[in-house]
């Protein structure tokens, strides 16, 4: 199988594989206990959290909350601050239009609850700048969410002038970015970053699903999403998963970063098949683009036929229409036969081949049934 949707999730490496099996089989104990078991679960999760700060480059300035995973971290952010600030601040909100569902329906929630909501989107090559969000804060803005990578295109976001921009006119805003994407895959260090709420996810750099966490600056005192024993610093109740833990600590030391060779092989390649590149895939391991002509759908079936594996986009549209090609304002032809294809730590270049033979192929039996 040829495995080409690591945007979506990643095999599990190595080492993160050995972590959990440990976990799993010697430290059973609850964190929160006191007992020699207890303590030692509470040693791997001390571990794991100074490993995941080390990778995001932060010593001092933030706390990293555990959660299970992505969406829960996004939804952490966007309620709690929005709820931190309404009173403080005010009530709008300045979000982008090709946010993951995570970010964006839970902003949609916060719209349909009295926030107003600016949505910025993206020009036609899919890049937002720092002036679009900046010019749209205001004095009564509560929160600004920008994703660090778009998951669909690769483009990269300006979250540090965005910061930097907010910090120099005094204002009040809380600043998230879901770094998803961006994490393990760019440069990302919250000291230079400047954000104030940061979102990973284990299952995208080879961790195991089910974990992942939010980076909190200091002195941010969100409430909580889930109320119970107080977990977490009393941010995220209920007794820890260590083993995942664990594990996603092992993921931010092994995971490395991709190289573009891989990514800059596949652009060339799809240079001779008059394919349509979307976006500006800035980030090193996701390209989307079209063939127009051929359905999403009937590529992504002939590509599965041949064990190569691709998507439509997100994973979470389960082969729907994204709203990412549709803030785009794609021709329907484009926007219904847009693919994605993200590269992982497993892939090489022979992959890439592989793939580019196989589009070949396709455009010309599926045009050929059509």
């Amino acid at each position: 199988m040829t495995y080409l949707d690591n945007a979506a999730t990643t095999p599990v490496l190595p080492e993160v594989k050995a972590a959990l099996i440990a976990a799993l089989g010697d430290e059973y104990g609850n964190a929160s206990s006191l007992h020699l078991a207890g303590r030692n679960s509470r040693t791997l999760m001390d571990e794991a959290r100074a490993n995941l700060m080390k990778a995001l480059g932060d010593s001092s300035q933030g706390e990293v909350i555990f959660t299970s995973g992505g969406t829960e971290s996004d939804n952490m952010a966007v309620f709690g601050a929005a709820k931190l600030n309404a009173k403080r601040v005010g009530k709008h909100i300045v979000t982008t239009s090709v946010e993951h569902d995570a970010v964006r329906m839970a902003v949609k929630r916060l719209e349909s609850d009295g926030f107003e909501v600016t949505w910025i989107t993206p020009g036609k090559t899919g890049g937002i700048s720092a002036e679009q969000i900046t010019d749209a804060v205001r004095d009564d803005t509560a929160l600004v969410s920008v994703m660090s990578v778009c998951n669909e295109t690769g483009n990269i976001y300006p979250i540090a002038e965005i910061a930097d921009e907010i910090k120099r006119r005094k204002l009040g805003a809380l600043l998230h970015t879901d770094a998803v994407q961006g994490f393990m895959k760019i440069p990302l260090n919250v000291k230079h970053l400047g954000a104030d709420l940061v979102t990973v996810s284990a299952h995208k750099i080879g961790g195991v699903k089910g974990c992942g966490a939010l980076w909190l600056r200091l002195g941010i005192a969100l409430p909580p999403l889930l109320h119970g024993g107080g977990q977490e610093k009393g941010l995220r109740s209920g007794t820890e998963s260590v083993p995942l833990i664990s594990a996603f600590g092992k993921a931010a030391v092994y995971s490395g970063f991709i190289s573009g060779a891989m990514k800059d092989a596949l652009l060339d390649g799809l240079g001779n098949l008059d394919a349509v590149i979307l976006g500006t895939p800035e980030a090193p391991h996701i390209a989307a683009f079209a063939l127009p002509g051929i359905p999403a759908e009937a590529l992504m079936s002939y590509l599965d036929s041949k064990g190569i594996c691709i998507s439509r986009g997100s994973a979470c549209k389960r082969g729907r229409r994204s709203h990412v090609w549709d803030a785009f304002e794609l021709p329907r032809k484009i926007s219904d036969s847009a693919v994605r294809v993200s590269f992982g730590w497993q892939n090489t270049l022979e992959d890439v081949e592989v793939l580019l033979a196989a589009l070949q192929d396709a455009k010309t039996k599926i045009r050929a049934r059509t």
